[in-house]
């Protein structure tokens, strides 16, 4: 009787959950991004809420058919796999014959120009459909969750006038933090591999940085959105207005390594919410590891789009470390190097997560995306870069400022500096010490960053919104924002004022003059 009592009561809590739940319309980007928008899918599909992800037909990662949502398949030709490795190899080519920081930006931004406007596309034909904004329209959704590295959402949450929450990192406007909170240069890197702390010519450095970006995301980005926005929305409305507009942001950023800032109410910071106690390993992956012994293992990944690296790279990283007595797991695709080792295991795919809180796991060697450095963070294991571009070279060198990290140039290593990078980080202690310490204060939080995700989210479904929370310095103009016309004003009543006491004193000395001349 209390088996069946118990039984009921459990599928009523099931029920009320899925009845209660809210509806959430999901506008992902691919790749690894749609990794960080998966585990948050993941948590609310777990809480009884109906999730619908909108993808693109060419997409690799997005699958078409999930348990977890209902899925919104637009025929479109954008970002897939192999576009992501072509890009991946041209980055690295042109890396290697020597371009600069600036060049390689330049490239990146007019490659992704194209991934830009391949968005507006697909906006366009969601647009253009009148009978599938109609069923979404009915549908009734909670809100819309996006990540704004790309702007269909944005979009979409504005022609569905649903409530916005930004699932993000970084935007195709820079740091998501120049768009809603104060950003004094002086003390806030861009992305130059600079600290909070700068000399005068790292401050000059950055402003340059900062200028130069805003120039190239205006040049490459701004046609494509401003085409869609005044053929939706009107003249009078702008892409920078509507993705400012958002209710809540849910920032993939950790104070452990990032330096503080400025922000406001309604940001929220999750990083490494991702990240969670490591599982056990596949059987044949576990005997691999425990056959290292004493010496233990090491994790190399280069992240998604950096699968396969040139032949002349994979040979001198096989070589290094086929001199080192650890194991190591490479996730590597591509052919077989020549000089490959009998202590080295590539595979297709790692579960990165897993090793990275294995015991035996002494050093991972990773390409400082914003995911891995956060899980290494995580299970404190200490890392060896090889960056390559975006954020990653800045992410590698908050880690080397936190003395947790040591960083090969890549374009110019060969086997011999990379195994003495590798045996550093190994053999001294203050690498894994300085990094197990950011880990427990990564760790030493009231609430876990997945927690504190879903309670805005549901905060937002709750409330119909959090436009409470939302600042209007963005919809000031610079003048006004910067108090420049009361600063002007009162610069005017001040000289108005000292001109009417000159003027006052001048006619009382004219008076007093003429007094005394007469009066001789």
């Amino acid at each position: 009787m209390l088996g069946h009592l118990l039984l009921v009561l459990a599928a009523l809590s099931v029920f009320l959950s899925v009845s209660t739940g809210g509806k959430v319309l999901v506008f992902p980007l691919d790749a690894s991004h749609w990794v960080n928008m998966k585990v948050i899918i993941e948590e609310l599909h777990s809480r009884g809420h109906d999730i619908t992800v909108v993808r693109p037909s060419s997409s690799w990662y997005i699958k078409g058919e999930s348990p977890l949502y209902t899925s919104l398949t637009i025929p479109m030709g954008q970002f897939n796999q192999d576009v992501a490795d072509d890009l991946g190899l041209t980055f690295l080519n042109e890396r290697m014959k020597g371009k600069s920081d600036s060049e390689m930006a330049r490239l990146f931004l007019e490659r992704f120009s194209e991934i830009h406007k391949d968005s507006c596309t697909m906006v366009t034909t969601m647009f253009e459909d009148e009978s599938l904004m109609r069923s979404l329209h009915d549908a009734k959704y909670d809100l819309v969750l996006t990540d704004p590295t790309l702007g269909g959402g944005v979009f979409l949450a504005h022609r569905l006038h649903l409530p916005l929450v930004m699932n993000v990192r970084w935007t195709l406007f820079g740091d998501v933090h120049h768009a809603i909170a104060p950003f004094p240069l002086s003390y806030i890197p861009i992305g130059a591999e600079l600290t909070d702390k700068m000399t005068f010519s790292q401050r000059l450095q950055n402003i340059m940085m900062y200028v130069f970006s805003q120039y190239y995301f205006k040049q490459l980005f701004d046609s494509h959105y401003s085409a869609l926005t005044k053929r939706y929305f009107g003249p009078d409305v702008d892409y920078f207005s509507l993705f400012q507009d958002a209710d809540i942001w849910l920032v993939r950023y950790d104070f452990t390594f990032e330096f503080p800032r400025p922000t406001m109410p309604n940001v929220v910071y999750m990083g490494g919410f991702q990240c969670k106690p490591a599982k056990p390993l596949p059987v044949d992956l576990e005997e691999f590891v425990q056959s290292s012994g004493e010496h233990g293992v090491i994790i190399m990944s280069m992240g998604t789009m950096f699968r396969k690296l040139p032949s002349d790279i994979t040979e001198e990283i096989a070589a290094a470390f086929a001199q080192i007595p650890q194991k190591v797991i490479w996730r590597h695709q591509g052919p077989k190097p020549s000089t490959l080792g009998n202590n080295t295991l590539l595979v297709d795919w790692l579960p990165q997560n897993d090793l990275l809180g294995h015991p035996k796991t002494k050093v991972f060697v990773a390409h400082g995306g914003t995911n891995g450095v956060q899980e290494a963070i995580y299970h404190g294991v200490p890392i060896v870069g090889l960056p390559l571009v975006w954020d990653q070279p800045d992410n590698l060198s908050k880690m080397v400022a936190r003395g947790t990290a040591k960083v090969v140039d890549i374009t110019t290593m060969d086997r011999a500096v990379f195994v003495e990078a590798l045996r550093e980080v190994m053999h001294e202690p203050s690498y894994r010490e300085n990094m197990q310490q950011l880990s427990r204060i990564h760790h030493d939080q009231p609430m876990k960053p997945l927690d504190r995700a879903i309670f805005w989210i549901e905060f937002v479904m709750r409330n119909g919104g959090a436009s409470h929370l939302r600042t209007q310095s963005f919809r000031m103009s610079w003048i006004v924002y910067h108090s420049v016309d009361v600063i002007l004003t009162l610069m005017t009543a001040l000289l108005l004022f000292l001109l009417i006491v000159f003027l006052i004193i001048k006619k009382c000395l004219s008076v007093l003059f003429k007094k005394k001349v007469k009066s001789e």
